[in-house]
């Protein structure tokens, strides 16, 4: 089975952006909403924003208002835009189906890490 691919993290200041995307199979893609979650050192893994498969999104309130989350359809890929970063932002990324019935699988994921 293929794995997500996330990448785009980094090392970045209080206040700042990244981009981060996520690569997933035709199969996981199509038709299924769509999530990014992250995990905390020593923290449970949360799930921060989805997209719905017609583009409704969603996000947990610590990141509303600064973090958009996005898919598009013709390259299997979900993006997150993040602004306005703090360091409790730090930790590794994933996307995945937002439903855990379809996980079948985590990718390496991608670090942000917010300096102060």
């Amino acid at each position: 089975q293929v794995r997500p691919v996330e990448s785009g993290g980094g090392l970045v200041q209080a206040g700042g952006s990244l981009t981060l995307s996520c690569v997933v199979s035709r199969s996981m893609f199509l038709g299924n909403d769509m999530a990014w979650y992250r995990q905390a050192p020593g923290k449970q893994r949360e799930r921060v924003a989805y997209v719905r498969r017609g583009g409704d999104t969603h996000y947990v309130d610590s990141v509303k208002g600064r973090f958009a989350i996005s898919r598009d359809n013709a390259k299997n890929t979900v993006n997150l835009r993040m602004n306005s970063l703090k360091p409790e932002d730090t930790a590794v990324y994933y996307c995945n189906p937002a439903d855990p019935r379809l996980w079948t699988s985590w990718g390496q994921g991608t670090q942000v890490t917010v300096s102060s």
